[in-house]
């Protein structure tokens, strides 16, 4: 008696706290082994206090008519970045659990994942949450959340996830509601890999769900996109720590271990058989996701590349959503262009690098992918600003996504301003209760990459809620904006941006850097241009040695010479001589520390 089900929210709403009532109510964790998100496992998720990875956990309840049920629960993450994660998880469960808040009602993610979950035609539960808290509105947010599904008020469950009460309800609710999975027990064994980790002393640990069929640890299984047979050296299921069993059935979700050291050999999305009686047709798998943003990566010490490209497949194994290439930077040395789904999640890539790999990076600024029509009718596609084509462009088409934003009806001109600040175009607006309103923008991509949410955020005191789609291209009137030192382009700064917002791009590059780099024994000019055309001027004012400190009385005309020649001197440095950037300031100028959405 099985059911799979996941837990689906937007962020802050008490997914992995619920997912730890859970687990105690079913006594897989003792009271003495509990702790606050228990299946966040990763530093990097405690400390910010959100899910980047999905978790699968399997848990024994006994329902209310007595009979023993096995429940295999999916925590998902709740950031846009991460609905990579959430789609892959839908894929391995009949049901979702659809949590909202009690206090803040329904938000911009709580919708993503509710598309999300239709769309995959999971039975849905809407469960609001934190009932305990004073400002809790129960009846207001349970009628807005049955009017959004389509269900009656009284369906919705009330829970608190944080004092435990309602959490039994629930689990009842599930076995009740969600259909059990079906699956041909007796045919060939295809199971769905949703996900992977690598395991320095055991190689590839995948986690699946096993769709016909069984698999077994005495069988051999095979890789069907390679069709590579491994031995099954260890099959099971994880419940919260894995449990080794003697073999997986149609239905249950666990892991499987091949000792296969190549990451490349266990793909996100392949199907696992046996080798004796192989399935025919593989499973359907995933959609490979887009990247929305790209940015360099390079490490500090250039000797550290080879170590940068393992960190990179071994993480890649467990981030899907991640895609990468080797380039070259004059500036920088030896990379990879990287794309990743948004901001949050380049950022967590490159801690995780840093921490998982023992690596120092610089990352490039961000930047989207661009498709240029050339003149002469070719087409270029651009991901990096040093691929810009020179001179005049036929014609540049920028990403566009379709954003939707949640907020009280109190701050919709503020949000308007905002997105028609950023080249947004209004789509529709829609209330979705008396104070609640929805508003919904084709935006460029490239102009919310950068510091819209904490915009979004900050004007409307923390209210408004975000989430956005792809939604195509658009012809777009944009530069690239070089910036020069000494005359010489640094193409590490380089920036593709709309021309109205060229010239204060060039402005803001050129002050960073005047405090940035250190002076020199001459003086040395930062410059922003838009081809030959210069917008932005800085000056680095040269260091200057006091010739006249040994010149104490005497002729004015020998204090003259010598300034003649410190002067001569300057000019012919000026001629040959090379700035040095130092590494700090490449690390500072490229910082994204300060534009991107760090808060979300």
């Amino acid at each position: 008696m099985i059911r799979n089900f996941c837990i689906i929210a937007h962020i802050d709403h008490g997914k992995s706290t619920l997912a730890d009532r859970m687990l105690q109510l079913t006594g897989v964790v003792e009271g003495r082994q509990m702790r606050a998100q228990y299946l966040d496992r990763m530093d990097i998720e405690r400390e910010r206090g959100i899910t980047i990875k999905s978790q699968a956990v399997r848990l024994p309840w006994r329902g209310a008519d007595g009979r023993p049920y096995v429940l295999n629960l999916i925590d998902t993450p709740g950031h846009v970045d991460f609905s990579y994660e959430v789609s892959r998880s839908l894929a391995a469960c009949e049901g979702a659990v659809l949590l909202v808040d009690a206090a803040q009602g329904i938000e911009a993610q709580t919708l993503a994942n509710l598309y999300l979950a239709l769309g995959a035609d999971l039975h849905l539960i809407p469960v609001l949450n934190k009932i305990d808290l004073p400002a809790a509105q129960p009846e207001k947010y349970a009628a807005e959340l049955a009017g959004v599904i389509g269900c009656d008020p009284a369906d919705v469950l009330q829970v608190s996830a944080k004092t435990g009460e309602g959490v039994r309800d629930l689990l009842n609710a599930i076995v009740e509601q969600v259909p059990p999975p079906h699956g041909n027990l007796g045919g060939p064994a295809r199971a769905l890999i949703f996900d992977s980790v690598y395991d320095t002393y055991r190689g590839v640990v995948t986690y699946v769900r096993v769709m016909d069929g069984r698999l077994s640890r005495r069988e051999k299984s095979l890789m069907m996109s390679t069709k590579t047979p491994h031995e099954t050296l260890e099959v099971g299921v994880i419940s919260p720590d894995p449990v080794p069993s003697e073999g997986l059935a149609a239905g249950e979700v666990g892991y499987l271990i091949t000792g296969v050291k190549d990451v490349r050999q266990a793909r996100v999305g392949d199907t696992v058989t046996t080798a004796s009686n192989p399935a025919s047709e593989p499973l359907a798998g995933y959609d490979h996701p887009r990247p929305m943003v790209f940015s360099g990566l390079y490490p500090v010490d250039g000797d550290d590349y080879p170590e940068l490209r393992d960190a990179l497949d071994k993480l890649q194994l467990n981030d899907a959503a991640l895609v990468y290439e080797p380039e070259t930077s004059l500036a920088l040395g030896f990379g990879f262009r990287c794309g990743f789904l948004g901001l949050l999640h380049m950022e967590i890539v490159r801690e995780r690098l840093e921490r998982e790999g023992g690596l120092s990076l610089i990352s490039t600024a961000p930047n989207v992918v661009y498709r240029v029509v050339t003149e002469t009718g070719s087409e270029l596609i651009v991901t990096n600003p040093s691929e810009f084509p020179d001179g005049k462009a036929g014609q540049i088409f920028e990403p566009v996504v379709r954003a939707t934003v949640l907020a009280p009806k109190e701050y919709i001109g503020t949000i308007m301003e905002l997105c028609q600040g950023r080249r947004g175009v209004l789509l529709g607006m829609e209330y979705l209760s008396a104070d609640r309103v929805e508003i919904r923008y084709t935006l460029p991509l490239g102009e919310i990459i950068f510091d819209f949410f904490d915009q979004l955020k900050s004007r409307t005191r923390g209210y408004a809620s975000l989430d956005y789609e792809p939604a195509g291209e658009q012809d777009a009137d944009l530069v690239k904006v070089d910036i020069l030192l000494q005359g010489q382009p640094v193409d590490a700064f380089s920036q593709i941006v709309h021309t109205d917002k060229a010239r204060d791009y060039g402005i803001a590059m050129t002050t960073r850097l005047k405090q940035l780099i250190p002076r020199q024994q001459f003086e040395v000019p930062i410059q922003a241009a838009i081809g030959s055309r210069v917008i932005a001027r800085e000056n680095i004012r040269a260091m200057r040695k006091d010739v006249l400190a040994k010149c104490y009385g005497g002729d004015i005309t020998r204090k003259r010479k010598l300034l003649e020649k410190q002067k001569e001197g300057k000019k012919r440095m000026k001629t040959i001589g090379r700035v040095e950037v130092p590494q700090e300031a490449f690390v500072a100028a490229l910082s994204t520390d300060q534009g991107p959405d760090r808060k979300r």
